[in-house]
């Protein structure tokens, strides 16, 4: 079983026991609101591009909020079960919703005010620091000053490289991945400049 579907797994339990209408950490949106996107994501190929489009986000809109009015338990099986026979997604999950599921599932997890850290295994911090390299310049683009992200066993990518401060996010690389992908309740050690250091971590690193 591939790390995708592990988290894909772990999400669907996870939102299970928090409920449909539990907060997350997606702004507004409850459980229910997440699993429909998921949903939509691996089953509407018309409306999945309004995730990234503009022009289409109204469409998207209206199919995820159809989507979300079904059965709870409907939804969470059809998160469950993956993206159908005929999804382009389907030949590709383990790379193409690693991250998305492991986010996701964290997105559910620490919307709780008692949330720690999962210790995943060395392979899944791998699989996850490889992922974060390919992203890091895309979520830290609108950086002013060099941001070098490092892990406790000495790895490290540097991003926005510029003259001036150098901000450095130090934490495994599950953390840092959830700090590229927007999210701020995470366990990273920042230093540098105090003024850089803010800035970094005030980013909107939305991908």
């Amino acid at each position: 079983m591939s790390m995708a579907q592990r988290e894909r797994r772990g999400v669907v339990q996870a939102m299970a026991a928090a409920g449909p209408e539990a907060p997350t950490l997606c702004g507004e949106w409850s459980v229910r609101d997440l699993a429909a996107h998921l949903v939509v994501r691996e089953r509407r190929m018309d409306a999945a591009p309004g995730i990234m489009l503009a022009p289409l986000a109204g469409h998207l809109g209206r199919v995820q909020a159809k989507a979300a009015a079904r059965p709870f338990p409907e939804l969470l099986e059809r998160v469950r079960t993956g993206p159908p026979w005929w999804s382009p997604l389907r030949p590709v999950d383990a790379v193409a919703n690693l991250s998305e599921m492991f986010v996701h599932h964290e997105d559910v997890r620490r919307a709780a005010s008692d949330w720690e850290p999962r210790v995943l295994p060395a392979a899944d911090e791998d699989a996850l620091w490889a992922t974060l390299r390919r992203m890091a310049s895309l979520a830290y683009r609108k950086s002013p000053v060099t941001v070098e992200l490092v892990t406790p066993d000495g790895r490290e990518v540097r991003v926005r490289e510029q003259q001036g401060p150098v901000v450095t996010l130090r934490a495994q690389p599950s953390e840092l991945l959830l700090h590229a992908f927007g999210r701020d309740e995470v366990r990273i050690e920042s230093s540098g400049e105090s003024d850089a250091v803010r800035a970094v971590l005030a980013l909107d690193r939305s991908v």
